[in-house]
C-alpha cells in the first residue's frame, strides 16, 4: 500500500512541475504569439480556471503526503495549493473586471490590471518555486 501512495505523489508531484512549466512557457507565450488581443484576452479567460484547478489538485496529493513525512517539502506544495487557489477564486475576477473595464477605457483600468497582473504572474512564480524546492528537497533526502 505505501509503494502505491508513494507512487501516485511521485506521479502527483512530477504532473504538477510539469504541467506549471509548460504552461509558462509554451502554452501563455503561444496564445498571445498567434492570436490577437481580443481572441487572446477569450482564450485565457477560458484556460486559467483549469489551469489553477490543475495545480492545486496535482499539489494537494503530494502537500498532505509530504506534509506527514516532511514539514519542508509539504510545505512548499502547501504554497502551491494556497497560491492557486487565491489566484482562481480571487485574483481572476479582479483581473477580468479590471480587463473589462480597461476594454471601456475605464480610467486608471489599465494601470489597475497591469498592477493585479504583475500579482498573478509573482504568485505563479512562487508556487512553482516552491513546488520546484519541495521536489528537489524530496530527492536529495531520499538518497
Amino acid at each position: 500500500m505505501f509503494l502505491v501512495l508513494e507512487t501516485i505523489t511521485f506521479l502527483s508531484s512530477a504532473l504538477c512541475i510539469g504541467g506549471m512549466v509548460f504552461f509558462a512557457i509554451v502554452v501563455a507565450p503561444m496564445v498571445f504569439i498567434h492570436l490577437d488581443d481580443k481572441n487572446a484576452g477569450k482564450l485565457i479567460r477560458a484556460i486559467f480556471p483549469w489551469y489553477y484547478l490543475y495545480v492545486i489538485i496535482t499539489a494537494i496529493i503530494p502537500a498532505v503526503v509530504y506534509g506527514y513525512q516532511s514539514s519542508i517539502a509539504g510545505l512548499g506544495f502547501f504554497l502551491a495549493v494556497m497560491t492557486a487557489l487565491y489566484a482562481r477564486q480571487i485574483l481572476m475576477n479582479k483581473i477580468n473586471k479590471a480587463r473589462d473595464a480597461m476594454i471601456s477605457e475605464e480610467e486608471g483600468a489599465e494601470q489597475r490590471f497591469k498592477k493585479l497582473h504583475k500579482l498573478s504572474v509573482r504568485l505563479n512564480a512562487v508556487g512553482l518555486i516552491a513546488v520546484f524546492v519541495s521536489i528537489i528537497y524530496i530527492g536529495s533526502s531520499t538518497s
